[in-house]
């Protein structure tokens, strides 16, 4: 490798090192026991103490590497100095050993949005199902999520003391995707999974058109888009909007590295400029493999609800 690495790679690089402490203060607000919990729209729309210092941490961190780069966050927080301790400036050395993808090697900071989930499945840390949760911060370029990284703070919890907990896991297009084992449900099932707390009859009656062999509800987007990797679930359907952008990006780049799909419910790719809207209005269909059989699946009734944008 000649020369210093491409931006993109050194974003991704360090994304990957800022999602993992970002875990780690996901951790640490749950073991003080003190989750400093607020509604934000209602029960079911909640933001803690860990939301809040995982998203100064993540975007401070990546602002200070990259001043130029476009970062959304989830959180609306108000602005203020950032302690020094909530700032990570490393980087993964591993990912900065790889290859860029050509198509991006040329990439400048300010072509790039980073759109940032600092604790996907809030409702479901409150409540300690642990494994749902995630962190999330996705790379779009031109549109599109090209590069992601998740982190699983409590990857393993289940295993008690003297486990080790976490994992992140990242993925280029071009490059490919690491830290799991791709893996697919097997043969013929379809497994859907959707939300565990969103649910209403739009949502039930678009799983149930799916004709699944079997059903799972469980939090998290970025959660949901690991059960299709890992061969857990073979479509993620929901069919309302409630997600955001920056619950798909980081996930989306990551299924596509791995040929998978993330559309809406009328099978339309999502934008993540940095002026779109930021809710994902017309509901989401994910699929490892067969996208096109699940989006012939989606009800008419759907589709009329739910327009796209």
């Amino acid at each position: 490798m000649s020369g210093s690495p491409a931006v993109v790679m050194r974003l991704v690089a360090s994304a990957h090192t800022v999602a993992e402490k970002a875990g780690a203060i996901v951790r640490k607000v749950l073991h003080s026991g003190e989750l400093g919990i607020v509604e934000k729209t209602g029960a079911n729309d909640l933001q803690t103490l860990a939301d809040r210092l995982a998203q100064q941490s993540i975007c401070a961190s990546l602002s200070r590497s990259f001043p130029k780069i476009t970062i959304i966050g989830e959180e609306e927080l108000p602005a203020e100095e950032i302690k020094e301790d909530l700032i990570e400036g490393g980087h993964s050395e591993e990912i900065l050993q790889k290859t860029c993808p050509a198509e991006y090697s040329g990439l400048k900071e300010e072509e790039l949005v980073v759109w940032v989930d600092p604790l996907d499945g809030t409702k479901e840390y409150t409540e300690g199902l642990l494994d749902n949760v995630t962190v999330l911060i996705g790379i779009a370029y031109e549109g599109r999520a090209i590069a992601g990284v998740i982190n699983q703070p409590f990857y393993n919890y289940q295993l008690g003391a003297g486990a080790s907990l976490g994992r992140t896991m990242w993925g280029m297009l071009g490059l490919g995707a690491f830290g799991f084992q791709l893996q697919e449900v097997p043969g013929d099932r379809r497994i859907v999974t959707t939300t565990r707390s969103h649910s209403n009859k739009l949502v039930t009656d678009c799983v149930n058109a799916m004709e699944p062999h079997e059903v799972i509800k469980v939090g998290g987007a970025g959660n949901k888009i690991i059960q299709l990797v890992e061969g857990k679930a073979s479509a993620y359907v929901f069919a309302s909007p409630g997600c955001k952008k920056w619950d798909t990006c980081a996930p989306e780049a990551i299924l596509h590295t791995v040929g998978g799909k993330l559309t809406d419910m009328h099978g339309n790719a999502y934008c993540y400029n940095a002026n779109v809207k930021h809710m994902n209005s017309a509901g989401v269909l994910a699929t490892l493999r067969n996208h096109e059989y699940y989006v012939s699946r989606v009800p008419q009734s759907v589709l009329q609800a739910l327009k796209s944008d």
